[in-house]
């Protein structure tokens, strides 16, 4: 072994002096902390030598070279990624049964729907697909010739890698995805029509890294998990219900009316979403106290904001909760969007907006992710916030202020307006809705509405009652249904209201993510104005896979999938792609034609599986009357 060394280097600007070129001998022991070669076997014409990283190196790409006494010979090339197995890497995760799901698990589940109807959808990741490392690595030379950083050496850091990577997912003009907002997507691929991040990256790199049509938070948050698995960063998704976007981390948001329950969109950003999806990322905070360790918020969805890039994160989840808003990185926008409080402005017939009496509408509701090991939705907002109207919640929001209040005696800018704790004064006519959280596409609307006067006297009331159809970002679609009702309640009355809106009212105009919002807008003879509202998801009808009792690895077996109509009109121009690896070779596309009003149409599908453990079939449902109908289901294959 005298004079023989082993020597890699890294980058396109290779240097001893930033540890991205580096020579060490081949010994007989090795070493566990750093860079060395330790020669395992030796005969005449072979050599096993295994080499050692150390847990803070780099990743990426490596020329590994072999010296022997003048002579230097390139023994080939390997790819170095983080490690969250070693205990000395930043991103260690003790949990085995995590580390197989925030790292090796390739089929993953988005949610979204409303806080009281959580609907949930599959995802493939496809993280260790043919390719995907490859045009990881591209992703971050691209991220970070755009920020004009291309110091490899910061590549050790997880945090740096975070953040190029969410800069590239939106946020950059050279990006992977771009934004649809709310118009149609007729020049690309609208975003529920996304199955899995594989095509949306292949496409980027066949693109030549132009950007991907199109993407919105869910899609984004997707992509994002399978490249930082990918390069080694336990990553999960993670959905919150009635979210506070573009408030510039303030905690107070307005939503505007007409007097009939329209939803007004002036001219402002700031809006309560239906929901919002982003990451969480497991590391080390190195660079903050101990107890800030651990799952780190990282949100690629663009956003406005004083300073700083449009993305945010990555932020310790635990600061968050704590309300400790100055630290990095943007922990007082995530806590702005989870705790603000929402304000109600009806737009009057003298032109004036009139703040309406309404109960407190809390943000950030039912944070959910997939749970470690199953496909069960597991809520994990009690990692964010503590429960509403307890001790420790009016603790946090009560440090919150105080800190603002002394960053506003520092600064003229307002970063954190003040959060009021106390209790709002008791209305004396109050409003509730009784409604389903969620209803069956063609199924009619039950409204039920409970007005309560609390007053010593009875009071005469106007009411109207809406139903908007929205996008899930809080922008409008148009108003589908409006009713109005005029009655005298007698003092400490309950007067309960009850209401159909037929599916022929509003099943024309539904929008993508079937969201209605319901209004109820009670004017007094006082003119005092109370308002409530509440969300219903529109769920689409039942596509059902059944497999049979038994699966076993190289033996055929019949898959069947039902599809029911329950509208009243056929449905036309089925088509149901069908895929699932380890079960399917490639995805198969089967006509069903057309399927009448209320009925069933079964379609067995024959397959062989060729990967046995859990794998998972997933179906994808298009017609003229519904688009993107997804369903899935996780058969476990048996050895033979």
């Amino acid at each position: 072994m005298s004079g023989k060394c082993i020597s890699f280097a890294a980058g396109p600007q290779r240097s001893k002096a930033d540890g991205t070129q580096v020579k060490f001998p081949i010994s007989s022991l090795g070493d566990q902390k750093q860079w060395s070669a330790r020669l395992e076997e030796q005969d005449p014409y072979f050599w096993t030598i295994s080499v050692n990283t150390p847990a803070n190196a780099p990743i990426g790409q490596y020329d590994l070279f072999l010296h022997a006494s003048k002579a230097c010979r390139l023994l080939g090339k390997f790819i170095l990624l983080f490690n969250p197995w070693c205990r000395d890497d930043e991103v260690f995760l003790p949990n085995e049964a995590q580390r197989q799901e925030y790292i090796l698990n390739q089929d993953g589940v988005i949610y979204s729907g409303t806080e009281n109807e959580i609907l949930a959808q599959p995802w493939d990741f496809r993280q260790f697909d043919v390719g995907i490392v490859d045009i990881c690595f591209k992703l971050l030379d691209i991220g970070e010739r755009y920020q004009r950083d291309q110091d490899h050496t910061q590549r050790k850091n997880p945090i740096y890698i975070c953040r190029t990577v969410a800069a590239m997912m939106n946020c950059n003009l050279a990006r992977i995805l771009s934004e649809s907002g709310t118009r149609e997507c007729y020049d690309g691929t609208p975003p529920s029509k996304w199955l899995g991040s594989n095509a949306i990256l292949q496409q980027w790199a066949a693109l030549q890294c132009r950007p991907v049509r199109y993407g919105q938070c869910w899609v984004f948050a997707a992509v994002m998990c399978s490249v930082l698995r990918c390069l080694g960063i336990p990553t999960r998704v993670v959905t919150g219900f009635t979210w506070a976007h573009n408030t510039n981390s303030n905690p107070n948001v307005n939503e505007y009316y007409e007097e009939d329950g329209t939803l007004l969109t002036p001219d402002k950003s700031a809006r309560v979403w239906t929901f919002h999806v982003w990451n969480e990322c497991w590391m080390a905070r190195t660079d903050l106290l101990p107890e800030y360790s651990g799952w780190q918020a990282l949100d690629a969805t663009c956003q406005k904001k004083s300073k700083g890039p449009s993305f945010c994160g990555p932020a310790p989840v635990q600061a968050i909760k704590e309300g400790d808003v100055e630290v990095d990185y943007d922990v007082c926008y995530f806590f702005a969007a989870m705790n603000a409080k929402c304000k109600v402005w009806i737009h009057m017939a003298d032109d004036i907006f009139k703040p309406a009496s309404i109960c407190t509408k809390y943000m950030g509701n039912n944070i959910s992710t997939k749970s470690v090991g199953s496909e069960r939705c597991e809520d994990i907002t009690h990692n964010y916030k503590y429960p509403e109207g307890s001790l420790q919640e009016k603790k946090v929001l009560d440090k919150v202020y105080r800190k603002t209040q002394t960053l506003q005696a520092i600064s003229s800018r307002r970063e954190i307006t003040s959060i009021p704790t106390t209790l709002e004064e008791k209305v004396k006519l109050f409003i509730d809705f009784q409604s389903k959280s969620s209803l069956i596409l063609g199924q009619d609307i039950p409204l039920s509405i409970e007005v309560f006067n609390y007053s010593d006297r009875e009071k005469a009331t106007d009411l109207v009652l809406g139903v908007q159809s929205l996008h899930y970002n809080g922008v409008p679609i148009m108003q589908l249904w409006k009713e109005k009702l005029n009655f005298i309640i007698k003092s400490n009355e309950v007067r309960t209201l009850q209401v159909f809106v037929p599916y022929s009212q509003y099943g024309k105009e539904l929008g993508k993510n079937r969201l209605l919002r319901l209004t109820a807008t009670l004017r007094d003879e006082d003119s005092y104005i109370y308002f409530a509202q509440e969300e219903i998801s529109i769920c689409d009808p039942p596509l059902t896979i059944e497999f049979p009792d038994n699966v076993l690895l190289y033996q055929p077996a019949t898959v069947k999938i039902s599809l029911l109509n329950p509208l009243t009109e056929p449905l036309e121009k089925c088509v149901i792609v069908v895929g699932g690896q380890g079960l399917i070779y490639r995805q198969r596309k089967y006509r069903l034609g057309t399927v009448q009003p209320k009925s069933t149409q079964d379609l067995n599908i024959s397959f062989t599986p060729t990967e046995s453990g859990p794998r998972r079939l997933t179906a994808h449902l298009t017609c003229l009357q519904i688009q993107n109908l997804k369903s899935y289901k996780t058969i476990n294959v048996a050895a033979a």
